[in-house]
């Protein structure tokens, strides 16, 4: 019985054994090629693009104008003349200060100013007398001289009486408070029948021109040799400025103004400043923007990000396909990405084929069928 059950069992196995090597799948193994249909991939046939050149830098937005409005002489606020937080004129009038004081020392020197004049005649024409009478020796030398020297004093008086109604207008002047530049004026941190005095601390208010309006940024000592490498070929850098990236640019692009030549020694950074137009004022001064300088343009190779295999000890490769379909790998150099593309530096050129999908379906020296990778 035993005997009967083994030969059964060994019957049954070679049989199956005999059926494996007679089907199709079994038989193609020990051929070469193995009769096994090519790979499956997606390649991109490699064409030089024109670039833009960018980089990117933090930047804050800053005034264009700002002026602290202060007063220069000291007195009580009878008015104030501007609404606050509204736009004001160059040349328009803020506050008004008491002037009775500076008026009645205005009249005063305009007084002082007239006596003097009127003594200037009288001994204007005691010199002249005495200069004729000196000729025939009616009065004496001496007469003369000092008659020349009260003349002398008399015009000298003149000039300080003249000097004294200048300095008096002027303080009058200041009575009445003027906007210095145009822009947006703030809060203002007096009202009427405060008493302000000659260029206090405290200021009445503040005004900020914001159209245009600057944009400082900072890039690092190490990436700013490249940086003034790239902008060198341009009479003008232009900036597109962002503040989110979930947000679109701002609609209007500034330049470049200048650059600073010397390094923070707290942040080793160099500040670059650009302008941009501000119409619709939708900048105000300390907001935190990321600017876009826009460089130098090239003729580069790009292939897509997930073309490229990064290997041990940081080789960098891509499979490439010939006139066969031939899949061979090729290291290459690699430079800056590129809207999530590589540039391509060393390794490839116009024309080449590049896998770009497909790798785990095949492997260097098989054949592949190819399907353009859109």
């Amino acid at each position: 019985m035993r005997f009967q059950k083994s030969f059964f069992t060994f019957f049954f196995t070679a049989v199956l054994f005999i059926s494996m090597l007679s089907s199709p799948a079994f038989a193609g193994k020990g051929k070469p090629g193995g009769g096994m249909p090519p790979s499956l991939v997606s390649a991109i046939t490699i064409e030089p693009k024109t670039i833009q050149h960018t980089q990117e830098l933090p930047g804050r937005t800053t005034a264009f104008k700002e002026a602290e409005i202060r007063p220069q002489v000291t007195g009580i606020i009878t008015k104030r003349l501007f609404t606050e937080g509204s736009f004001v004129e160059k040349g328009q009038q803020l506050y008004q200060i008491d002037q009775a004081v500076y008026r009645a020392v205005y009249n005063s020197a305009i007084a002082d100013l007239k006596k003097a004049q009127a003594n200037l005649q009288s001994v204007q024409a005691k010199e002249k007398r005495y200069k004729e009478l000196v000729k025939v020796n009616a009065v004496s030398k001496q007469d003369y001289d000092d008659a020349k020297a009260i003349l002398f004093k008399a015009k000298a008086d003149i000039a300080v009486a003249d000097a004294s109604v200048a300095q008096a207008e002027i303080n009058l002047n200041y009575t009445k408070v003027y906007a210095p530049i145009s822009g947006h004026i703030g809060s203002s941190s007096v009202t009427e029948g405060a008493l302000v005095t000659a260029n206090q601390s405290t200021m009445l208010s503040q005004i900020t021109q914001l159209d245009p309006i600057y944009v400082d940024m900072h890039e690092s000592r190490k990436k700013m040799h490249n940086l003034r490498r790239n902008m060198t070929n341009f009479d003008e850098v232009s900036v597109e400025l962002t503040f989110d990236r979930s947000m679109p640019p701002y609609e209007h692009k500034g330049t470049v103004q200048f650059s600073e030549v010397t390094v923070s020694p707290t942040t080793s950074s160099i500040q670059m400043r650009a302008l941009f137009p501000n119409p619709d004022n939708l900048l105000f001064p300390g907001l935190f923007v990321r600017a876009n300088l826009e460089l130098n343009k090239e003729e580069a190779i790009l292939v897509p990000q997930k073309a490229v295999l990064h290997g041990p000890g940081g080789s960098v490769s891509v499979w490439t396909l010939d006139e066969k379909n031939t899949v061979t790998p090729v290291t290459v150099k690699l430079g800056e990405v590129f809207n999530n593309e590589w540039v391509v530096t060393e390794g490839l050129k116009a024309g080449d084929k590049v896998i770009t999908a497909g790798f785990q379906k095949t492997a260097p020296g098989a054949t592949a069928q190819v399907t353009p990778d859109k």
